[in-house]
C-alpha cells in the first residue's frame, strides 16, 4: 500500500551524524520539517551508555534510523522512564499564520509501546506531510523542552523516551524506527499498516459512558494466525474476532463498559504489542449535576469580601480552598464566566432550588462587579476593573444573559445580550476572532421577541465582522498566541453563522475551506487525552496552580473544533463530521470526576523542561464550558458507538 506519489528525503547532518535539516526534494515549499534547539537525533543517556546512530534510505523509499545504545560500564544499567530519550524536534511552533500554513507542521505523536507512531501534518494542510513509525523497540513517553521566552507561541523539542530493559556490561539494545512522506491521513494510515510492521488501532471513539459498547479494530498488514492474537482490558483477556483478507489481518473487539474510569487497552499481533487507553465516563446528566453542586458547595464565595460575595471562584483540589487573584486568569471574571453559564443551561433541564439560588447570587455578582447593564460594558475583574479591556469576555457574558432569558424568560436578558454584543462591535470585535460568539441564536431571540430594530443592528455589525473574517482567509491576525486552534474555530463559526442568516454560498465556501485547516490541530491517537483533542500547549501556564507550559491533552477548548462541526451540519444538513463532533465534545469529560471536582487541564507529556507532567491540575478554574457545550449539544454528544 504505497503513496499515490512519490517523494525523495533531503537530509543534511552534523558532524556528531545528527540530522540538521530533513525535507522531501519535490516540496515547493522546501520546508524543512526538523528545526529545534538541539539537532535530531540528539541523545539522553546516563552514565556508562553509549550510543550510535546509523541512517539509510530503505528500498520502498522511507528513512530508517536506528540507534543502538551501549552498556560500555562494569555495572548492570537500569533506566528510569526519562533516563533514555531521542530529540525529534518535527517543527512545530506558531509564527505568523502565514508562514505556519507552508512551514511548521502539527505533531500528533502516539506513544503506544512497539505500535507508537508520529503523524506530522503540514499547518497548512499541503502534501507531503512527515509520518514515523517505530519498527523495533518501545516508545514508553515522550517529554518536551520550551523555549519559555517564547511564550504561548513555541510547543518545544519533543523528546521520545524509549523503554530499554536492564542492560549488563557489553550489552546493548537498539530502537529502529522508518520516516516516510505521505499525502494524507488517509495515506498515512495505508502505509503504517501496508509495512507489516506494526498494528493499528481504529476506532469511532476513545470515550464511552456507561454500557455503551467499546468497539475498535486493529489492523496489521500480514497474516497472523487468531492463536497468535490477544486483546486485554485492564489486563482482563477478552474475545475477539480476527480475519484475513490476503493483505490484512483484522482484529474485531467489541465490549460493554461496565464500570466508570480508565480502561488499558493491549493487543498483541504475533510478536507486536499495542497499547491504547480509553474512558468511560459517569452519565452526561449526572456528570453535570454532580459539578453544578460541587460549583455551588465550594466555589461560590460567602463570606467578607462584599466586592466578591456570591462569585464562581477558582477552587484548589489540593488545598480543599477557593483561591483568587487579580491576575487575569486567576480573578472573578473572564473565562469563568462558564461556571454560571453551565448552571444557567442545567438548571433549564433539572429544576433544583439550591442551585437555582446559588445562580441568582452569581448573576447578582456579575451584574455588580462584572457588567454595566446601560453601556453593556463587561469588565475584567470586580469593581468594574478594565486594567485590561478584554474582547473575548464579551460574548461569554452574552451566552450567560441568553440562558438565563432561556431559564427565565425575562426578555431583559434578551435587551442586556444584545447591549453586550454592541458593545464588542463599538470595541472593535469587528476585528477580531472572539471565542463563542452566539450572534445566529441572540438573533433568532431578537426576531422572535420582535426586537427588530435590535436584530438588524446586531445582524449589521455581525456582516462587517463576517466580511473581515472573509477577506483574512488563512491570513490570520495575531492574538493571544501568534496562531492556534481557537483562532480558527472562532473564524469559522462566525463564517457558519453568517451563511445561516444570509443564505450566501461565499460564506460556506470560505468555512469549508477553513475548517480543513482546523482539523489539522486534531489526531487519532487511540488514547482518549488525545483522540480528537486538538494541539494545545500553553493554557497549565496561564490557568493552572502549577504554572506550567505543556501539551495539555485535553484542554476544555478543543471542544470548539466539535462545535464548529455541529455548527456546519446545522447549516447545511451535512451529516459527515458528527462522529468526529461527538469525540470532540466527548474528549473533555475527564477533566470532571463523578463527585462534581474538575481540573482546568491535563499536561501530558512526561516531563516539560525537566519537570514532572502527566497530571491534572489540581485547579478547577475555566473548564467548565466543556460541560456547557457537552450539555447543550446533548442529542450529538449521546448517540451511542454499536
Amino acid at each position: 500500500m504505497k503513496s499515490g506519489k512519490s517523494y525523495s528525503f533531503i537530509l543534511q547532518e552534523n558532524k556528531e551524524s545528527r540530522l540538521t535539516f530533513l525535507g522531501a526534494k519535490e516540496d515547493d515549499l522546501e520546508m524543512n520539517w526538523i528545526e529545534g534547539s538541539k539537532p535530531w537525533g540528539t541523545t539522553i543517556c546516563p552514565d556508562g551508555i553509549k550510543t550510535a546512530v546509523k541512517r539509510e534510505i530503505l528500498p520502498n523509499g522511507h528513512l530508517q534510523e536506528r540507534f543502538c545504545f551501549q552498556n560500555v560500564s562494569e555495572f548492570p544499567v537500569f533506566f528510569k522512564k526519562t533516563d533514555v530519550g531521542i530529540y525529534t524536534t518535527f517543527n512545530d511552533d506558531y509564527s505568523q499564520a502565514d508562514a505556519c500554513m507552508t512551514q511548521r507542521c502539527h505533531t500528533h505523536i502516539f506513544c503506544g509501546g512497539e505500535a507508537s507512531n508520529v503523524m506530522a501534518l503540514r499547518m497548512g494542510g499541503q502534501a507531503p506531510h512527515l509520518g514515523l513509525m517505530v519498527t523495533a523497540g518501545n516508545i514508553g513517553s515522550y517529554s518536551v523542552e520550551r523555549d519559555e521566552y517564547a511564550l504561548s507561541n513555541d510547543r518545544g523539542d519533543f523528546i521520545l523516551h524509549p523503554v530499554l530493559e536492564p542492560l549488563k556490561p557489553g550489552e546493548t539494545a537498539e530502537i529502529v524506527w522508518e520516516l516516510f512522506w505521505f499525502e494524507n491521513r488517509g495515506d498515512f494510515e495505508r502505509q503504517l499498516i501496508g509495512e507489516g510492521k506494526i498494528p493499528v488501532l481504529k476506532t469511532r471513539q476513545c470515550t464511552y459512558f456507561p454500557g455503551e459498547n467499546i468497539v475498535f479494530d486493529v489492523f496489521y498488514g500480514a497474516h497472523v494466525e487468531s492463536d497468535d492474537i490477544s486483546v486485554s482490558l485492564n489486563e482482563r483477556r477478552v474475545a475477539f474476532q480476527s480475519d484475513w483478507d490476503g493483505m490484512v489481518t483484522r482484529i474485531h473487539c467489541g465490549q460493554k463498559a461496565d464500570y466508570e474510569g480508565e480502561i488499558r487497552v493491549c493487543v498483541r499481533v504475533g510478536v507486536k504489542e499495542l497499547n491504547a487507553v480509553f474512558y468511560v465516563s459517569p452519565e452526561l446528566r449526572s456528570l453535570v449535576r454532580s459539578r453544578c453542586r460541587f460549583i455551588a458547595e465550594k466555589q461560590q464565595y460567602h463570606g467578607d469580601i462584599s466586592a466578591l460575595d456570591g462569585a464562581y471562584l477558582i477552587y484548589d483540589n489540593e488545598e480543599k480552598a477557593l483561591y483568587y487573584s487579580h491576575l487575569d486568569d486567576h480573578n472573578g471574571g473572564r473565562e469563568r464566566i462558564g461556571m454560571g453559564a453551565l448552571m444557567a443551561l442545567w438548571l433549564q433541564k433539572e429544576e433544583d432550588p439550591c442551585l437555582r439560588e446559588s445562580l441568582s447570587q452569581y448573576v447578582t455578582y456579575v451584574y455588580r462587579e462584572l457588567y454595566d447593564e446601560e453601556t453593556g460594558t463587561v469588565y475584567n475583574d470586580i469593581s468594574h476593573n478594565l486594567d485590561w479591556h478584554r474582547k473575548y469576555n464579551y460574548p461569554w457574558a452574552a451566552v450567560l444573559q441568553i440562558e438565563m432569558y432561556h431559564l427565565t424568560k425575562e426578555t431583559r436578558y434578551l435587551e442586556h445580550a444584545f447591549r453586550t454584543m454592541k458593545r464588542y462591535y463599538l470595541e472593535g470585535g469587528d476585528r477580531f476572532y472572539a471565542i463563542g460568539l452566539p450572534v445566529s441564536e441572540l438573533a433568532a431571540l431578537l426576531s422572535e421577541n420582535h426586537m427588530d430594530v435590535q436584530c438588524e443592528y446586531l445582524k449589521t455589525s455581525f456582516f462587517r465582522h463576517a466580511d473581515f473574517i472573509l477577506e483574512r482567509g488563512t491570513s490570520y491576525p495575531l492574538h493571544e498566541v501568534n496562531f492556534e486552534q481557537s483562532i480558527v474555530a472562532p473564524g469559522i463559526s462566525c463564517l457558519l453563522q453568517a451563511y445561516q442568516l444570509s443564505g450566501e454560498e461565499r460564506y460556506l465556501d470560505e468555512a469549508k475551506r477553513q475548517l480543513r485547516l482546523l482539523y489539522q490541530f486534531n489526531g487519532q491517537q487511540p488514547d482518549y487525552h488525545q483522540f480528537e483533542n486538538s494541539i494545545r500547549h500553553w493554557d497549565g501556564y496561564w490557568f493552572g496552580k502549577y504554572r506550567m507550559f505543556g501539551d495539555t491533552y485535553p484542554h476544555y477548548w478543543s471542544v470548539l473544533t466539535g462545535v464548529d462541526f455541529i455548527q456546519y451540519e446545522q447549516a447545511t444538513g451535512d451529516h459527515t463530521f458528527r462522529e468526529t463532533a461527538r469525540a470532540s465534545l466527548r474528549g473533555c469529560l475527564n477533566l470532571f470526576a463523578a463527585d462534581g471536582s474538575a481540573s482546568c487541564t491535563m499536561v501530558f507529556p512526561q516531563t516539560v523542561n525537566g519537570k514532572k507532567g502527566k497530571y491534572y491540575d489540581p485547579w478547577a478554574n475555566d473548564q467548565d464550558w466543556a460541560l456547557y457545550y457537552a450539555l447543550k449539544y446533548e442529542s450529538v454528544i449521546l448517540e451511542g458507538c454499536l
